[in-house]
């Protein structure tokens, strides 16, 4: 998880919804799942909602990637030439560690998987040269506070791009490009702890970075999922592919996703996928919607962001994060459509009802998704400033 620009915090706003939200118009075998997915909205428990504790690295460095455990009360980010391991209940440093590599080397923190164990990018600069090579360490645990091996990819200065977000397995997906063969895409399906990598070859004309491509895992499916817009998110363009693609074999199989507002999707910004129920939520940039999709039927809908059109391309969703205990997807929305003074996370259940909007955030436009911990109904997001952090509440 890699952070954005941010720049300063804003009062908070909390706005409940009781009820779903109109659809808007789908197609084809699409609509005939569209009325299946969206039944009322259920009562929703009593819960604190809002933002909490905002943490600001101890060197004062920026960040570069940070995750929280899902299972227990550590969390860890990248911080200039240091890592730091943090409490995600109270915002508070614990632990900074400094890899003994020298000033020359950085860090990004790729994710916590499985077992409290984090990935690592290091980053370093030879001598004589601007461009840094990559190599992989592994925290295991998070908690231990210092590297405890190495992950080795099968292809060298390989770059880890994205993670697909998943703490219940030990099989995770990545996303990752070829750095000196073109940027040409791969998908890698990695026992990060183990160390132990299957390494599969993705067409570039449908999964590279030209198209955007947004990553999560459907582990019910034993399934990568990747997103993506087949001609570069263009004005009036293709509607944006779903690609689901078997984590033992590699087979793809696709569907095409939904396309609507006056200027269509566009790219791709977000996905996140309920591991447990096969339901997929993804934001697409020029219509400020959030498509709802069942991947075992390849059907879907679509909802307007809070006091927005589908042709609000400023007020478009970004990252989303999946919480399967509580059956919500908490989606980023850097200019809410109800405020455009702020910024907000906003909530739905898998059908499609928003839940409620949690403002008072400022997010850059391409916000990754929250790293939040379920069972606590609590999370974490990049800013207000480079160096910080914000706790939320949901």
């Amino acid at each position: 998880m890699r952070p954005l620009l941010s720049n300063l915090l804003a009062a908070v706003t909390i706005v409940l919804v009781a009820g779903p939200v109109p659809a808007s118009s789908t197609s084809g075998h699409q609509a005939e799942h569209a009325r299946a997915l969206r039944p009322a909205a259920p009562h929703m428990a009593a819960h604190r909602a809002g933002l909490g504790a905002l943490l600001s690295t101890k060197d004062g460095g920026d960040i570069d990637g940070f995750d929280v455990d899902q299972s227990g009360s550590d969390a860890v980010l990248s911080s200039s030439g240091s890592i730091e391991i943090f409490d995600q209940k109270s915002g508070k440093v614990l632990t900074t560690y400094t890899p003994p590599y020298g000033r020359k080397n950085s860090y990004g923190i790729d994710g916590i998987f499985f077992g409290d164990v984090a990935l690592v990018t290091r980053y370093h600069v030879p001598k004589g040269t601007i461009y840094a090579t990559r190599t992989y360490d592994t925290m295991n645990p998070v908690t231990a506070g210092t590297f405890s091996g190495a992950w080795t990819p099968p292809i060298e200065d390989l770059s880890i791009l994205q993670s697909a977000e998943n703490q219940t397995t030990s099989t995770s997906v990545l996303y990752a490009i070829e750095l000196k063969n073109q940027d040409k895409p791969d998908l890698l399906v990695s026992d990060i702890a183990a160390n132990t990598i299957e390494l599969f070859h993705l067409d570039p004309n449908d999964f590279s970075l030209g198209g955007g491509p947004q990553q999560a895992q459907d582990l019910a499916a034993n399934k990568a999922v990747i997103a993506y817009s087949p001609d570069g998110g263009a004005v009036g363009g293709e509607a944006p592919i779903n690609a689901l693609i078997d984590v033992t074999t590699g087979k793809v199989t696709r569907f095409t996703g939904l396309n609507e507002g006056p200027y269509g999707a566009g790219d791709v910004n977000g996905i996140a996928v309920d591991p447990n129920t096969g339901i997929a939520a993804t934001t697409t940039e020029l219509n400020a919607q959030v498509e709802f999709y069942d991947l075992k039927k390849q059907a879907g809908t679509a909802v307007q962001l809070p006091c927005t059109g589908s042709g609000d391309q400023g007020n478009s969703g970004a990252g989303i994060a999946a919480d399967p205990v509580h059956k919500l997807f908490l989606v980023t929305e850097a200019s809410y459509g109800c405020n455009g003074n702020t910024s907000a996370i906003v909530v739905y259940d898998e059908h499609g009802n928003e839940i409620e909007a949690i403002s008072g955030f400022d997010f850059y436009t391409a916000e990754p998704r929250p790293a939040i911990n379920p069972s606590e109904r609590r999370g974490w997001v990049f800013g207000p400033g480079l160096n910080q952090l914000q706790q939320f509440f949901y």
